[in-house]
């Protein structure tokens, strides 16, 4: 059965971020994107205008995949410590489902070639701020958290510890469990959040 252009496409997206975890992804080309999804390599551009578009694509997958991640669990039900912790635990689980993020998000090479990608990067960071923020401003109006917490400042706090983790995971070649991390980042926020 002949896939549709939109499964095609998804195939192509799916393609670069499994690329892209692998040593020497960061030279991710046509045809190795063609190899990968098993096509013609001129068929990549069939859906895709050029490289950029590519990208352009990955970064809006990212966007919709990780933040209805961790958005499902900011929004749901239970005590805003409960909820940080189980944010962490999914955006940690699922980014190292796909090992390929950290190093299409965070590559310098591809946010100085193309400036449209630097910002989708930051519309995503911006939004994951603004999820973790919300959590952290119920927290401190429930009295979970302490009250001289800046919800926005506590929120880029978090992501920068969170970031850092992903990037030492990637740069090791994601040699130790990056989903196992959480205990370990818990055991250093937690006490540093929670109300006296």
């Amino acid at each position: 059965m002949r896939k549709s252009g939109e499964e095609r496409r998804q195939e192509i997206v799916e393609a670069v971020v499994e690329l892209a975890a692998e040593p020497g992804g960061r030279q991710i080309t046509a045809q190795a994107i063609a190899d990968r999804v098993g096509i013609a390599q001129p068929t990549v551009f069939r859906h895709f205008k050029n490289r950029e578009r590519i990208l352009e694509a990955v970064f809006e997958w990212i966007a919709r995949q990780l933040l209805g991640v961790v958005s499902g669990v900011a929004t749901s039900s239970g005590s805003a410590d409960e909820r940080l912790r189980a944010l962490l635990e999914k955006q940690l689980g699922f980014v190292s489902g796909h090992k390929g993020l950290p190093r299409l998000l965070f590559s310098e090479r591809l946010h100085q070639e193309n400036t449209r990608l630097k910002q989708s990067v930051r519309r995503i960071m911006q939004a994951y701020a603004v999820t973790v923020s919300e959590v952290i401003r119920d927290g401190v109006e429930s009295g979970a958290f302490r009250s001289d917490l800046d919800p926005d400042e506590t929120a880029r706090q978090i992501m920068a510890l969170v970031q850092g983790t992903i990037i030492r995971w990637s740069v090791s070649d994601f040699e130790f469990d990056l989903a196992g991390q959480v205990p370990a980042l818990w055991r250093l926020l937690e006490p540093a959040l929670r109300a006296e």
